[in-house]
């Protein structure tokens, strides 16, 4: 392209006049910037500046000089590509003195020339500022991306948390319901055979349902996709309180529940699952830390009043924590009921543990 431009630029200048020594320097002139213009795209300024030199000697020079000063434009910062552009101008100037061709006067080729390559600037100014747009627009989208799969991990992370949660408060209300059958079967050797058999099924029915759950822990730790919730395990309500005291009253703790709902229609389920887990809790540590003590359980509210949940038991006169108590029960049931939007409050009172909740029940 640059040689059909410097080709039709001598044809210009030489057409009609006759030969002589100053085509021989258009001629070389113009091939030498002809094999020079490519290399503008890897030295622009330096390669450019020769292209400027040859273009005050020769007009065959023009064209690769300014195709040179586009591509300084386009590639390097304005300042640049200003001195650049107003190296051309002088070249030209200096053409113009001593190469007058046409009949266009010397102040307008001046002028002419100051034009092109301020045109030249604004092509190139354009040019940067796009480019540096497209890329701009293309690190926002990466790090959308990149923000986006954060997110996604995090919330995987945090349902894992959890799910882990649900599958804790689980356990560990099997467990120690276990736990007080077996110690049942140890200290009470002399039990008939027909109360032995019934701790001996309830243990036996216990171990499977723990292990199916263990299962489910170790099937969760596995996914690297977890379903929301807990899969095709049904979330306990508020309706299946009354039945996990009748499971701690079985296992041999007198439990009171004293329950004033206003359940017009069932609680939301965040509210129901964090509210069954907190008496599921209350339970399990009844169970741990004051075997054979009353445990009081009151559940009141509704909609626009909020839940309150208050669990209470008498501590043992000499008690020590079990083996098998994690002690993390309570930590992770405090973060539960906070994700609720709750409040959960728990202390020793003249040798009364105390557990009490508020749960916000929209109206």
């Amino acid at each position: 392209m640059s040689g059909l431009l410097v080709a039709m630029t001598v044809f210009a200048w030489w057409g009609g006049r006759a030969a002589g020594p100053l085509l021989v320097v258009d001629v070389v002139a113009g091939v030498l910037s002809w094999v020079l213009t490519p290399l503008t795209l890897r030295r622009s300024v330096v390669v450019t500046g020769v292209l400027t030199v040859l273009a005050a000697v020769s007009p065959a020079a023009t064209p690769p000089a300014t195709i040179g000063a586009l591509q300084v434009a386009w590639r390097r910062r304005f300042p640049v590509a200003i001195a650049v552009a107003a190296a051309g101008v002088v070249a030209h100037a200096v053409q113009g003195l001593w190469r007058p061709g046409g009949e266009m006067p010397y102040g307008w080729w001046l002028v002419l020339m100051t034009v092109g390559y301020g045109a030249l600037l604004g092509w190139g100014a354009w040019a940067q500022a796009r480019a540096a747009l497209v890329r701009s627009l293309r690190e926002r989208a990466r790090r959308a991306e990149a923000e986006q799969g954060r997110r996604v991990a995090e919330a995987r992370m945090l349902e894992r948390r959890r799910i882990a949660w649900e599958m804790h408060d689980v356990l560990a209300h099997r467990l120690s319901l276990l736990a007080t059958f077996a110690g049942a079967m140890e200290y009470r050797p002399d039990a008939s055979p027909e109360k032995l058999s019934h701790a001996a099924g309830v243990v036996r029915d216990g171990v499977h349902q723990a292990l199916e759950e263990l299962r489910d822990v170790i099937s969760l730790l596995r996914d690297d996709d977890p379903k929301d919730g807990d899969g095709d395990r049904p979330q306990p309500v508020l309706a299946d309180v009354p039945r996990l005291v009748e499971e701690s009253r079985g296992a041999g703790t007198e439990v009171l529940l004293r329950e004033a709902v206003d359940v017009p229609a069932e609680a939301p389920p965040a509210v129901a699952r964090t509210a069954y887990r907190v008496v599921q809790e209350g339970l399990t540590n009844a169970r741990k830390h004051a075997v054979g003590q009353l445990v009081r359980v009151d559940l009141r509210g509704g909609p626009g009043a909020g839940l309150e949940i208050d669990v209470r038991n008498a501590l043992a006169a000499e008690f020590a924590a079990p083996g098998w108590s994690g002690g993390a029960g309570l930590v992770g049931l405090t973060e539960r009921v906070h994700l609720a939007g709750g409040r959960l409050d728990h202390e020793t009172v003249d040798g009364e543990f105390r557990l009490h909740a508020s749960i916000p029940w929209p109206a």
